[in-house]
């Protein structure tokens, strides 16, 4: 990912290898002409597709359209690695699938010779620019080309013509509990509510509040925050209760010359010293001590 050029390629994503021809069309547009006509037998499915789940409704509402106009756009595909005379598809898996439901036995595609890796960077462009992909598909997307192929998230984010911020966020619900992501593919949780599970102290519990509840975005994050505070200020206390005498002196002698709270916690091996400040002025007043 160091060449400036493959850089630059990425950064223009789908459009730089298929002319923009993928992009979402109007019923009623021009066809775009395909390199070819081929049996959809010949045709098989991108393992490496991020997206999993392609709902009933949306493909009957597709085949009934392909039945009436045929393809508009056709199905980005490249030569198999498997078979000769057979293709695996980049992008355009849902209207492969629509295809078959309304009897077609051939559909245009546009052939593009790449590897894995740009044909898993395609898959991924595209579903993220038709909106296509639940948020769970998409972290998983994200992860796959990070394990696989060694991205960094700011080459993520150029690649997908995102912030940095929306591809760490995104890549963060992958630390949630499988119930949690359940319920984020399945339509009942929002990414936005799912963000404030991460650091939640019951994310499931307070999950299934979210969605009973109705709860907003600010609502959980209130809620998750003082989940944590509660949880903080319960292990803090029987942190205190479990102290020796000689720990607690300490702490009240360091509370005494700093005129801060200061907490001292042992371990196995070595321990920390917290120091507790309110204000800026206070911090000023702790680092002037310091450097005496």
């Amino acid at each position: 990912m160091n060449d400036e050029i493959s850089k630059n390629r990425l950064g223009r994503g789908l459009a730089a290898l298929i002319g923009d021809i993928d992009r979402p069309a109007p019923a009623q547009a021009a066809a775009i002409p395909g390199d070819r006509s081929v049996p959809v037998e010949f045709i098989s499915p991108n393992p490496r597709n991020p997206r999993r789940s392609f709902a009933d409704a949306e493909l009957e509402d597709l085949a009934a359209s392909l039945k009436q106009h045929g393809i508009v756009q056709p199905v980005v595909v490249r030569p198999s690695k498997i078979q000769a005379g057979h293709y695996e598809i980049i992008a355009g898996e849902r209207r492969w699938r629509a295809a078959q439901r309304a009897g077609m036995t051939s559909i245009p595609v546009i052939v593009r010779d790449v590897d894995d890796r740009m044909s898993l960077e395609l898959a991924i462009v595209e579903n993220v620019q038709r909106s296509d992909l639940n948020p769970v598909e998409e972290a998983l997307g994200y992860q796959q080309l990070i394990d696989d192929h060694h991205y960094v998230q700011t080459d993520l984010a150029q690649i997908i013509g995102k912030s940095r911020s929306h591809v760490a966020n995104t890549l963060r619900l992958l630390k949630l509990p499988e119930s949690i992501r359940d319920m984020l593919v399945d339509g009942s949780l929002s990414a936005g509510h799912a963000r404030t599970l991460v650091t939640a102290e019951d994310p499931v519990a307070l999950a299934q509040k979210i969605i009973r509840d109705g709860l907003s975005v600010r609502q959980a994050e209130a809620l998750a925050q003082k989940g944590n505070d509660q949880a903080n200020a319960t292990s803090s206390k029987r942190a205190d209760e479990e102290k020796d005498a000689d720990t607690k002196a300490l702490e009240q002698l360091l509370s005494d010359v700093t005129g801060l709270k200061v907490a001292v916690n042992h371990r196995d091996k070595g321990g920390e010293v917290r120091i507790a400040y309110k204000t800026l002025e206070q911090l000023d007043d702790l680092c002037r001590r310091l450097q005496r």
